[in-house]
């Protein structure tokens, strides 16, 4: 038990930790939602925080200094811009890595590090335990990140020729949070591939 414990903290990485803060964050702001509102005499902001749209158009008039941090739902846009371009970037070097057998850039291997991506004796560890080779790893990562770069391309389609916006807004906090949740997602799927930490290629047996 003791061992299994361990081996769970230290797969805890910084990316890891990150996500689970971000789900920690949601679960907290659902329950102060379910709250009575007596509970929460000043809320303007949190419910500001919380809403986007129309919503943010229903009820009483936003304070002056809550309408200052929007931005236009139009920037959805934004979001499948940054994810075509980042994860279309990272789909093509795991492509090379996968199919040329070209290392991953300096800058890629040392920000996955950076990030706590496992390396590459710890996932070995892992993937004799779940009976899946290092090759099926890459592989699944790589059809993730096809599918993820396809959604982005349909969805940038959609807001530049389907979608038809209105005047409503979004909180720039949200803003910031959609562009860093596009490229997190990414290196979260490229963090799973198998790497030689010696050389920064994913390892074909």
């Amino acid at each position: 038990m003791a061992g299994w414990a361990g081996f769970e903290l230290s797969a805890l990485n910084p990316l890891r930790t990150l996500w689970l803060a971000l789900a920690a964050a949601f679960l907290f702001a659902l329950l102060l939602q379910l709250a009575p509102a007596r509970l929460l005499p000043s809320c303007a902001l949190f419910q500001d925080l919380l809403r986007y749209g129309k919503t943010k158009q229903s009820g009483s008039r936003r304070p002056a200094v809550c309408r200052a941090f929007d931005v236009p739902k139009r920037y959805f846009s934004h979001f499948y811009v940054i994810s075509v371009v980042w994860n279309g970037s990272l789909l093509w070097l795991l492509s090379q890595s996968l199919f040329l057998g070209a290392p991953f850039p300096n800058w890629l291997s040392a920000l996955l590090r950076t990030l706590g991506a496992t390396q590459f004796q710890a996932l070995e560890m892992e993937s004799k335990a779940s009976r899946m080779p290092a090759a099926e790893l890459a592989l699944s990562a790589f059809l993730v990140l096809v599918f993820l770069w396809v959604h982005s391309l349909r969805r940038l389609f959609e807001c530049f020729y389907v979608s038809v916006f209105s005047n409503a807004a979004i909180h720039v906090v949200q803003y910031c949070f959609g562009l860093v949740y596009y490229v997190l997602v990414g290196l979260t799927v490229l963090s799973q591939v198998p790497m030689d930490d010696k050389n920064g290629k994913w390892p074909c047996q």
